[in-house]
């Protein structure tokens, strides 16, 4: 009964991601939606400027909690709307937000129990433990890991919380800086009376971020790879 209390703040937050994807979330934030709704979102950001601000501070906090992968749909809609200063700005807060709430009901399920972990839980932690900050900022600055995944992966690894606030918050904002310039471009192409399409893309502001993106996702790919070819150069040099 106490494992499943301890479990229940982390089960509620799956199944709330579980709701909002069979609910049809990812239908509206779908670029080709906001490209239909954006005048209507702009007028209520003119209309309500705080209670629109918190609104999507407030999603973002919530997608980001549930772990459900939407909160790139979520940003790109802020840069829409916002811009690529205060969307980013925003972004970062809610980001930060739904991470520390899924990081704190993670940690708090897996460290419920007085039996003993087995022994490959344990020394994986141990290995972690040894170089925490390497292996912490490693895993979120790869964009290829799930947001999500990362942050309950560190909860169960005993991460500490001033190392995951701070990982959380730098390799979060890298991404939504290029995230965020993507809405915000599309937002000045909609302004401009260009139409949603695949030509949008093939625009010099759009494709910056994109392929920033792009390189972030290949890098610890290079990076392994030119670590390989300097051990084997040091091993040919040593013989």
């Amino acid at each position: 009964m106490k494992r499943l209390r301890a479990m229940l703040p982390l089960l509620l937050l799956l199944t709330t991601g579980v709701v909002l994807l069979a609910g049809g979330m990812g239908s509206y934030l779908a670029p080709d939606r906001l490209a239909q709704e954006h005048a209507v979102l702009l007028d209520a950001v003119q209309a309500h400027p705080w209670l629109s601000r918190l609104a999507y501070v407030g999603l973002l906090t919530l997608v980001t909690s549930t772990g459900v992968p939407g909160s790139l749909l979520v940003i790109i809609a802020g840069g829409l709307v916002f811009g690529e200063v205060e969307g980013t700005l925003l972004s970062a807060l809610g980001l930060l937000l739904g991470s520390l709430l899924l990081f704190l009901a993670s940690r708090y399920a897996f460290g419920c129990g007085r039996k003993p972990a087995p022994g490959l839980v344990e020394r994986l932690r141990h290995g972690y433990a040894q170089h925490p900050v390497n292996y912490t900022f490693f895993l979120r600055f790869v964009p290829v890991f799930p947001f999500g995944a990362v942050t309950v992966t560190l909860a169960w690894l005993r991460c500490p919380m001033w190392l995951f606030l701070l990982s959380s918050f730098l390799g979060g904002s890298i991404m939504l800086i290029f995230e965020t310039a993507i809405g915000a471009d599309l937002g000045r192409n909609l302004a401009a009376g260009r139409t949603m399409g695949w030509q949008l893309l093939l625009d010099p502001h759009m494709l910056l971020p994109l392929g920033a993106l792009a390189l972030l996702a290949v890098l610890p790919v290079l990076i392994r790879r030119r670590q390989r070819h300097g051990g084997h150069s040091d091993a040919d040099d040593s013989r």
